[in-house]
């Protein structure tokens, strides 16, 4: 498997993956326009954008792009995150040059039609009242939302109701013209690809964009605080988050060990002592999570309210355990579990191209699946030890519980018990 890598000379990036034996291709545009390139008006608008691109474009109705996919036994899908919105595709090895004709379409060409924007607008108000009655959903933007307050990080990717409710055809038009510029871009394809052939589409479709500098976002600053939404709920839900490392800092891969030995799987601390030895939750884990600037490591459990405190209690008990008694044992079945989720991952062709598009993001490269292994392999036991003695006692820390939790801890008291 060979990944290439070509630059147009307006900035777009094109990056591939040839994986042979395969019959079919993943290949999708990556655009650096995510929730926290919004300005606090425009909260929700890259969300809406995604929508929008399915709607219409100068040469093809929603149905027809739908079709044109479909037709052909294909997948059409996108996502928006912090950081980036993808329009991506999933097609036999002939229809490659088909998928790409249809993401270049939508990304380049929607039309934003005042009814099809008045049609969407009810979807995504639909999904944020569903998001809303999701409790496990809701509590990590809640989360986010104090760890970086009044922070474009901060806020939630599909916006409040009442900011959807009120964009208009020129908002988001305005949105594209800041945002989706060509050196924003990044087609990414693995699978059944031809790298050159790609390029010349490339070429053909996006070279003839004008290069723009895309404004600045706002840097992250983790603060911290606590939201508390006490509601008559059958569990009450817990989810604490400490500043970590960004993505490109020395330090991500011991974090990520660390998640993966507290609450990374069956076999970690949090589920065996929370969960298997005292049986207070269903559901626990944690995971580190990062970004251009800063990251965030999470707890999340959920758990009647009347074990909330205890859970708690624990939680922070077994973080400071883990900062003095943490073995070579289980830093080696964490690198182990992290390798093989890694590579088991990069047999399927659309995660390979996911993967493509954010170290292009990320370092402007691809590192070697072998380069990150290494990395992995060389985080030692002192460095998850102290990177564990940071989480459990001196990161800045956030606290959002949803449920029966007016009688739960405080993010004082439990800053106070790390401190103990």
């Amino acid at each position: 498997m060979t990944v290439k890598q070509h630059s147009l000379p307006n900035g777009f990036r094109v990056v591939t993956e040839h994986m042979p034996g395969l019959q079919s291709a993943s290949i999708g545009i990556w655009v650096l326009a995510g929730g926290r390139h919004e300005r606090v008006e425009q909260n929700g608008i890259a969300h809406f954008l995604e929508h929008m691109a399915f709607k219409g474009t100068e040469t093809r109705s929603a149905l027809q792009i739908a079709e044109a996919i479909e037709n052909v036994g294909g997948y059409l899908n996108a996502y928006t995150s912090r950081e980036v919105t993808a329009y991506y595709a999933r097609v036999l090895q002939d229809d490659v040059p088909l998928a790409m004709d249809v993401l270049s379409d939508i990304v380049l060409n929607p039309v934003f039609d005042q009814h099809e924007i008045e049609v969407e607008r009810g979807v995504i108000l639909q999904e944020i009242g569903q998001a809303l009655d999701t409790p496990d959903d809701v509590i990590f933007d809640w989360l986010q939302e104090k760890a970086y307050p009044e922070q474009s990080l901060g806020r939630t990717i599909l916006g409040p109701a009442e900011r959807v409710s009120s964009f208009s055809r020129e908002d988001l038009s305005s949105f594209v013209k800041e945002r989706y510029g060509p050196g924003q871009m990044i087609l990414a394809a693995a699978g059944a690809v031809d790298h050159e052939a790609l390029v010349k589409a490339a070429e053909q479709l996006f070279g003839h964009l004008a290069p723009r500098n895309s404004a600045a976002y706002e840097v992250a600053r983790f603060a911290g605080g606590e939201h508390r939404q006490v509601k008559d709920l059958e569990q009450a839900h817990f989810a604490m988050g400490f500043e970590g490392p960004d993505y490109r800092n020395d330090q991500i891969h011991a974090a990520q060990v660390y998640a993966n030995i507290l609450g990374g799987g069956m076999s970690s601390r949090l589920f065996q002592e929370v969960r298997e030895k005292r049986g207070l939750c269903y559901t626990i884990f944690a995971q580190a999570g990062a970004y251009a600037d800063t990251g965030i490591m999470t707890i999340y459990a959920g758990t009647s309210g009347d074990q909330l405190a205890e859970l708690a209690n624990v939680t922070l008990d077994e973080m400071k355990r883990a900062a003095s008694d943490m073995s070579d044992e289980e830093i080696a079945r964490a690198r182990v579990q992290m390798k093989a989720g890694m590579l088991m991952g990069l047999e399927s062709p659309s995660n390979r191209a996911e993967r493509l598009a954010r170290m292009v993001q990320i370092w402007g490269r691809v590192p070697g699946v072998e380069e990150i292994v290494q990395k992995i392999d060389a985080v030692t036991l002192q460095d998850v030890k102290g990177f564990a003695e940071t989480m459990a006692v001196s990161a800045p820390a956030a606290l959002a519980l949803y449920g029966p939790v007016a009688e739960a801890p405080t993010l004082e008291t439990m800053q106070e018990r790390r401190a103990a």
